[in-house]
């Protein structure tokens, strides 16, 4: 009996060391993966081609050549004098043709890169640190609050930029407040879930709120302004506008970049956050304020502009794989690139101009619907 009970305890003894130093080995593995092991580290690793590993280095520098590439040549394309593209040497010599180029397509451009920006940027890091890839930069209801102040100024009669401006503003930071406030008293799910579902509901009221405003406009005069804004548009933009709405843009961006190598320990779960020595839930509210507030100011001048920050930051991660470190600052130059393209194809198509929101849902529904038969999107927690 004795002799039994002593050849039983070691074995115990020895099932407890080998799971202890299997949590161990667990834990170690995702510290790793937290502090950013990059796709290609992993696939050169397992025996993965050089071709993805030199395309992982290389694709910010491909996207800041393509960038540049497509600002320089949308720069150019327009409908003066005649659809298509315009001659540099037309800036010597026309007058007219300097001063649309100037004052009127540059800081249009500009703004549409800055908005591509906090979209692409809002969307990788909210999809990161919710663990959900159907996430955006309005699911917090930021979006459809903007949207509601801005239709509450129109009905207003209060048709000064800078006063819807404020009003769209102000309604999207309240959005905001109103989803981390209802987040911190549901009693249902952890506090992701919580927070998801605080979005959801805030968005639904806002929404509700809108269809209100569209109701009581007057169908002449008022209802078509908000239709068209809520279509989004980047028409509005010029050099005092942008020179407004950059700081808080430029302000949001550099708190995410800051923050992208934290996302990569906030996609964890919370319990192992702690143990890497954060605050999952202080440092989720940091990323989700400066997005909000980026994608906020942002609405505010340029209207509801949407599937930006839905679809890009997929297809980054789909070329790239899940480091917060190299996804976040290629979704925003995606963003850049995917909303001048879209602006560019906006303005010159057409002698009338299409809403840019109508150009970037048609075209990320496609991406997405695309992405979604080519391969499995997954993100996982």
């Amino acid at each position: 009996m004795s002799s039994s009970k002593v050849e039983k305890e070691p074995k115990g003894a020895q099932g407890s060391e080998g799971t202890k130093e299997s949590e161990g080995a667990q834990r170690s593995e995702q510290a790793q993966l937290a502090k950013g092991a990059t796709r290609s580290d992993w696939a050169l690793r397992s025996g993965g081609t050089a071709r993805s590993a030199w395309a992982h280095r290389h694709l910010s520098a491909l996207l800041v050549g393509l960038l540049l590439i497509v600002f320089a040549l949308a720069l150019f394309i327009g409908r003066y004098p005649k659809p298509g593209f315009l001659s540099p040497a037309a800036l010597v010599s026309d007058p007219l043709a300097r001063q649309i180029v100037l004052n009127s397509r540059l800081p249009r451009m500009l703004g549409a890169v800055l908005l591509g920006l906090v979209l692409g940027g809002a969307g990788a890091s909210l999809q990161a640190v919710f663990g959900n890839p159907l996430v955006d930069a309005g699911f917090l209801g930021v979006s459809q609050g903007a949207a509601f102040g801005a239709a509450v100024a129109l009905v207003l009669g209060l048709r000064a930029y800078s006063l819807i401006a404020v009003l769209a503003f102000g309604m999207a930071v309240l959005a905001l407040a109103l989803s981390l406030w209802l987040a911190e008293r549901f009693r249902y799910g952890g506090q992701i879930l919580r927070l998801i579902l605080a979005g959801l509901a805030v968005s639904a009221f806002f929404s509700s709120l809108l269809a209100m405003m569209k109701y009581v406009a007057d169908p002449l005069s008022q209802l078509p302004d908000i239709v068209f804004w809520t279509m989004g548009s980047m028409v509005p933009m010029g050099w005092k506008r942008l020179e407004s709405s950059a700081p808080i843009a430029l302000a949001a961006l550099a708190v995410l970049y800051a923050m992208r190598w934290r996302v990569n320990l906030l996609s964890l779960d919370d319990t192992v956050s702690h143990s890497l020595g954060i605050r999952p839930g202080v440092e989720r509210k940091i990323v989700s304020v400066a997005a909000a507030a980026g994608v906020g100011v942002m609405t505010a001048v340029c209207g509801v502009v949407g599937w930006v920050g839905l679809v890009v930051p997929q297809i980054v991660r789909a070329i790239d794989g899940p480091d917060g470190r190299s996804v976040l600052p290629r979704s925003m130059l995606g963003g850049a690139i995917f909303v001048l393209v879209s602006d560019t194809l906006a303005r010159s198509l057409f002698s009338g101009e299409i809403p840019l929101g109508i150009v970037t849902s048609l075209f990320g529904a496609l991406s997405f619907a695309i992405l979604l038969t080519m391969r499995k999107v997954e993100l996982a927690r």
